[in-house]
């Protein structure tokens, strides 16, 4: 399969803030934002991308289109409205800070599973379409492109954990395990037999040897001689 490159947008002045953005239209990166944003863009150069596809957020749009703007050639940029941020209801707005002292935020740390955000959607509603858009575009790159093709998603941070989570094979009540961080990087290739989750929240090194993509196969025992750059 392909490998897919998970991006958490830059930051804005909301996560600055301790703002609980939402899907709340007008939220933007902040300067901090568009620097991490191009640190990243200026990561992915030394892959040649088939596509960058983003949430319709516009501190996600942004960020695909710094990526873009550093790219050679045309990668296909759709909007891909299942990776949206989590429909957080009526939280939405509200600062962090007061939002802990809900009845309802010892199960979003414990037992994410069993959320249902008032007014808004449940958490392993939120995984199941993230992860499923996830998929569907995987295999589309890969049934154009062939299987070394490399493509990055958008998107945002509870839906990032949600995906490595799914490719971890963790349950979704151990997802507040995973740290994302703004404008971080994840890799995830979809094997024939399992995903392999090759990086987290990383927001430095060399990614110049997925340039070759990655061969599916057979995980090593012991852990093999890792990848080689070009």
């Amino acid at each position: 399969m392909a490998t897919v490159i998970l991006v958490r947008h830059g930051r804005t002045t909301a996560n600055a803030t301790g703002l609980l953005a939402g899907r709340a239209p007008g939220v933007r990166l902040d300067q901090a934002g568009r620097e991490q944003a191009i640190r990243t863009a200026d990561r992915l150069t030394s892959i040649p991308l088939v596509g960058v596809v983003s949430s319709p957020l516009e501190r996600c749009r942004e960020t695909a289109q710094v990526i873009l703007d550093r790219q050679e050639g045309s990668p296909h940029a759709p909007v891909e409205d299942d990776l949206t941020e989590c429909d957080y209801g009526q939280w939405q707005g509200r600062t962090l800070s007061e939002l802990a002292t809900e009845p309802l935020w010892p199960t979003v740390q414990t037992q994410p599973s069993a959320v249902v955000f008032p007014g808004g959607e449940s958490m392993a509603g939120m995984q199941a379409r993230a992860v499923a858009a996830i998929r569907r575009h995987d295999a589309a790159f890969e049934a154009e492109f062939g299987p070394g093709a490399v493509w990055v998603a958008v998107s945002h941070g509870d839906v990032i954990k949600s995906v490595l989570a799914d490719a971890l094979g963790m349950h979704l009540d151990l997802f507040q395990r995973i740290n994302v961080s703004p404008a971080s990087v994840s890799i995830v290739h979809y094997g024939a037999n399992r995903p392999s989750v090759f990086a987290t929240n990383t927001d430095a090194g060399d990614l110049s040897w997925l340039a070759k993509g990655i061969s599916s196969g057979d995980a090593p025992v012991g852990g093999g001689a890792g990848q080689k750059t070009p």
